[in-house]
């Protein structure tokens, strides 16, 4: 399956915004998904993560509150919507999809190219 995310771009802080990343075919209901985030000079971090038919979600505690996870196995769609960001949201975005529900990036299969979200202050 490919992802394709979109939706980021430049903000001030306390602003939002909503990310989204979507799969080329319906297998995509199959797999768990879950968003991470590379800022420069630092290593691919955990955001949000949400099992295959959307009853379970887990965040980064950095974005618990303030980032929500959803998925629209319909649509072949999962969503990042981001309110409150902050400076240190700063980074590249990435969508991922794979058979395990993990906070680790390495379980993921498929990974979506990644989107700029700046947050200035």
């Amino acid at each position: 399956v490919q992802l394709q995310a979109s939706g980021g771009g430049l903000v001030q802080a306390g602003d939002s915004l909503r990310l989204s990343c979507v799969a080329s075919d319906r297998t995509f209901s199959s797999y768990h998904a879950g968003w991470f985030r590379q800022a420069p000079g630092k290593e691919r971090e955990f955001v949000a993560v949400i099992s295959r038919n959307g009853g379970l979600t887990g965040y980064a505690d950095s974005v618990k509150g303030r980032f929500t996870i959803s998925k629209e196995n319909a649509k072949n769609m999962v969503y990042l919507q981001m309110n409150s960001l902050k400076p240190e949201d700063t980074g590249s975005y990435y969508c991922a999809a794979g058979a395990s529900y993990s906070t680790s990036p390495s379980p993921y299969n498929y990974w979506g190219q990644g989107t700029q979200v700046t947050v200035s202050s």
